[in-house]
């Protein structure tokens, strides 16, 4: 099957905590924030357009896994930043370099997946940005761009 609807199935069957969102993320609209789907798991979180809302604190597992494509490969790299903000504070993140002249095809395509185990409190906004958000891969695979919050433990 593909990663999104194999990821949906295991967040459906895993003995949480008793929260949980799992959400297919686009292209931000009038911000830096990926833009949030309304389709998946929404349990015990609140689901807004660009940002899940925790409503119970705990230890939280955040999950994401996004697609990019290069459709003009030039010889100069391009940096793929992602940051996980809670808050709108910079709390976890990750590099890649999405594009260097050695591989260099007409079109290059790349995956990121990322990880990230945080303590969250009730209140607490949690968001996702991209410093080049316009080679997200929506074309090919829009269903594979997704962001996933797991409560994963009460304690730290």
């Amino acid at each position: 099957g593909n990663i999104s609807e194999d990821s949906l199935r295991i967040l459906q069957n895993v003995p949480t905590k008793g929260a949980a969102a799992y959400m297919r993320v686009s292209n931000p609209v009038n911000s830096s924030k990926l833009s949030l789907v309304e389709k998946g798991i929404c349990e015990d979180i609140q689901c807004k357009r660009e940002e899940l809302v925790i409503r119970t604190q705990g230890l939280y597992l955040i999950y994401c896994h996004l697609n990019f494509h290069f459709p003009d490969c030039s010889d100069s790299p391009i940096d793929i930043k992602i940051e996980f903000l809670v808050n709108d504070q910079v709390n976890g993140q990750a590099l890649s370099t999405g594009c260097a002249s050695e591989a260099c095809q007409e079109k290059t395509f790349k995956t990121l997946s990322r990880l990230h185990l945080t303590y969250l409190n009730v209140e607490d906004r949690i968001s996702v940005t991209l410093n080049h958000p316009k080679f997200l891969n929506e074309i090919s695979l829009p269903n594979d761009n997704v962001l996933g919050v797991l409560r994963y433990s009460d304690e730290i």
